[in-house]
């Protein structure tokens, strides 16, 4: 675990040097985002100028949905872009196959070949919800809550690199997943808002085959005092199991992968 600690730590201060190469570049990336996440804020606004109360939810309350649901994706943004293109830019040129004949696993040389820098711009912006809602909703952050935020955020985080990696998988049959991997991955949007303003269906889908809700509502609802039950324990869980399934279907396609010459 150490040995690939460091050389996580040796992959990303490359990836920044490059970086700095182009600092334009990288400011670009980063505002880019901050914009993107701003056209969805204001999308919030306006539903909300219109319908101060939705189904029992404030403003700022959705706010807070939203940020911590942004902290997680920006986990997956930065640290697992890759995968969106693992097909593309790997698979179909024959790029991969250089992870295959170096002595480290192939998945963690994947996730570290490119640190994803926009990812930074949705971080901050999760960050600005987060404190934003705070301050409008009143409440006041113990070291409990800043705790349990923290490890529900990491657990949303790896719920989605999870999904990715299931879907990324797919390249080693069809070459080009970002089809599948949206598909999956822009479930997303629906939990930006309440799971309560939704048919019983979709909160079904979004807890339990998508679980997006649980890297937002639930960990939102559990700080605003909402009555979750233990679905608001249960990210850790959902995140450790849908790893270790991702995980293999990836080991699965890795021992069925051919290369190009074939």
């Amino acid at each position: 675990m150490a040995r690939y600690i460091n050389l996580y730590g040796y992959f990303l201060l490359q990836r920044f040097k490059i970086l700095m190469e182009y600092r334009m570049n990288f400011l670009i990336g980063v505002v880019s985002m901050l914009f993107v996440q701003g056209a969805g804020i204001l999308a919030i606004w306006v539903v909300m100028r219109q319908i101060p109360d939705l189904n029992g939810w404030r403003y700022d309350e959705i706010l807070l949905i939203y940020g911590i649901l942004m902290l997680s994706r920006s986990i997956s943004h930065m640290l697992a872009d890759n995968l969106w293109t693992v097909g593309r830019h790997y698979i179909r040129t024959g790029g991969f196959d250089r992870f295959l004949v170096r002595p480290i696993d192939p998945l963690f040389h994947l996730l570290a070949d490119r640190f994803c820098h926009d990812g930074i711009g949705t971080l901050l912006v999760g960050l600005a919800l987060v404190v934003k809602a705070s301050f409008g909703l009143g409440l006041v952050w113990t070291v409990g809550m800043l705790a349990y935020t923290t490890v529900m955020v990491i657990s949303g985080g790896l719920i989605f690199i999870a999904l990715m990696l299931m879907t990324a998988t797919t390249s080693f049959w069809i070459m080009d997943s970002i089809p599948v991997t949206r598909v999956v991955h822009e479930m997303y949007e629906f939990a930006k808002y309440p799971l309560t303003i939704y048919h019983g269906g979709i909160s079904f889908l979004l807890t339990w085959i998508f679980p997006f809700a649980l890297a937002s509502f639930y960990p939102a609802s559990f700080l605003l005092g909402r009555d979750v039950g233990w679905l608001a324990w249960f990210p850790p869980l959902m995140a450790a199991v849908l790893l270790s399934g991702a995980y293999a279907i990836w080991r699965f396609g890795l021992r069925h992968y051919s290369g190009t010459g074939s």
